[in-house]
């Protein structure tokens, strides 16, 4: 079994709040994290994935928790939403007649919209919400994980222990991260994704829409798998499925809620918002889900398709990501594109500093491929930091003043 990083987190939350609340896509190992916690706290354990349960769950709360008593996991809370309501009356009881009360409940659920709407109402303040990802590469090879930071000392540093070479990644990239895949080594990746598209669809999809066409939102799914690490247009992605542009914007909020894509939006400041593009970037949150669906099954026909940019980029924003979110650390995240078409991939806001990261598959870069670093940095109001291209060099190397060339496996 894979040890995870936000175990940590979770532990912590524990014990600062009542609640703990586990958000994340089907698949990521939100269920066997809570077994751990479940044999190491002695925690009591009720999945509402069981329809008897449920049906108790739904349908009279109060006797749900009366007979599953704290401290109690619920697995996947977001079909029973009611219980949200009881288990506020339950903790602030505690708190009131004196006891303590942290760590009373751990709810885990997949579809984060209708969860965090009801969790507004009814838990604010005490609740502690921790979202978990597919594993990361450093999760996968046992590796300590902490936030990405560009440091030459410390990038090369993990570098060292994370060699991992062009054919290594476009492997891993077309594999992907959901821990089923390595903790069975005979199951075929391709029937894993067949699975999993079929009962995300049949599962979750149907419960927060009214879904008539299943075939048109697996087609809608290919096609902007496909589109990886592009801005987001809806109406070119209407007109090729056949459906209308509000129903594209509605099928692409599930998949956000259901953690399947993440969007990243446009960098501006008020020096810059006449000339930036303002549509989001599209990345799926699992490169091996998105090869799938793209039909990129395996490392080479990937690696020879007008593809292996995009889903090389998706791989390193997924990682850096990951290390901030494994960390429950926030960090503010933006893609830049202006006018004449100058890009960076990803900007880092931390600390009042900027931090710009292209990404890149090829080894040898210059300072003319850093170009848009230079022209966002005269017009921002922000301090700029140190900054450079993650590719598959094996060293790091300097392009310019605080600009480097790093590993990929230093992230």
């Amino acid at each position: 079994m894979i040890d995870r990083t936000i175990k940590e987190s979770v532990i912590k939350a524990m014990n600062n709040k009542p609640v703990v609340l586990i958000t994340g896509a089907r698949q990521v190992g939100k269920s066997t994290l809570c077994a751990e916690i479940k044999k190491e706290f002695g925690y009591e354990y009720v999945s509402l994935d069981n329809l008897r349960e449920r049906e108790t769950a739904t349908k009279d709360p109060e006797l749900f928790l009366s007979l599953h008593k704290s401290p109690l996991i619920i697995d996947e809370v977001q079909y029973a939403p009611k219980l949200l309501d009881v288990i506020e009356s339950i903790v602030n009881k505690v708190k009131f007649e004196g006891g303590n009360n942290k760590g009373m409940y751990i709810l885990t659920g997949s579809q984060i919209y209708s969860l965090m709407e009801n969790v507004s109402e009814s838990l604010a303040g005490r609740v502690s919400i921790v979202e978990m990802s597919p594993l990361s590469l450093r999760e996968i090879k046992g590796l300590r994980e902490s936030p990405f930071v560009i440091d030459p000392s410390i990038n090369q540093e993990r570098s060292a222990e994370n060699k991992i070479d062009i054919n290594e990644l476009y492997e891993q990239i077309v594999k992907g991260f959901y821990p089923e895949l390595y903790d069975n080594p005979n199951l075929e990746t391709e029937t894993f994704y067949s699975d999993y598209v079929r009962t995300y669809i049949e599962r979750d999809v149907s419960q927060i829409i009214n879904l008539n066409d299943k075939l048109k939102f697996q087609k809608f799914m290919e096609v902007i798998a496909s589109l990886t690490g592009e801005e987001f247009v809806g109406n070119n992605i209407a007109k090729s499925i056949g459906v209308s542009l509000p129903t594209i914007e509605s099928w692409l909020s599930v998949l956000v809620a259901g953690n399947i894509v993440y969007l990243l939006e446009p960098y501006n400041e008020n020096s810059t918002l006449k000339r930036v593009v303002k549509r989001p970037k599209l990345y799926f949150l699992d490169t091996g889900l998105a090869s799938y669906l793209a039909r990129l099954n395996n490392k080479d026909v990937l690696k020879n398709s007008i593809f292996s940019g995009r889903f090389v980029e998706t791989y390193i924003v997924n990682e850096i990501i990951k290390s901030y979110k494994n960390n429950n650390k926030k960090a503010n995240f933006y893609y830049y594109r202006d006018a004449d078409q100058k890009e960076i991939d990803l900007i880092m806001l931390e600390g009042g500093t900027l931090h710009f990261i292209e990404c890149k598959s090829g080894v040898s870069y210059s300072k003319k491929d850093v170009s848009a670093f230079s022209t966002l940095k005269k017009i921002t109001k922000y301090r700029v930091g140190a900054s450079g291209i993650i590719c598959s060099t094996d060293t790091i190397y300097s392009i310019d003043e605080e600009i480097y060339a790093i590993p990929i496996g230093a992230i």
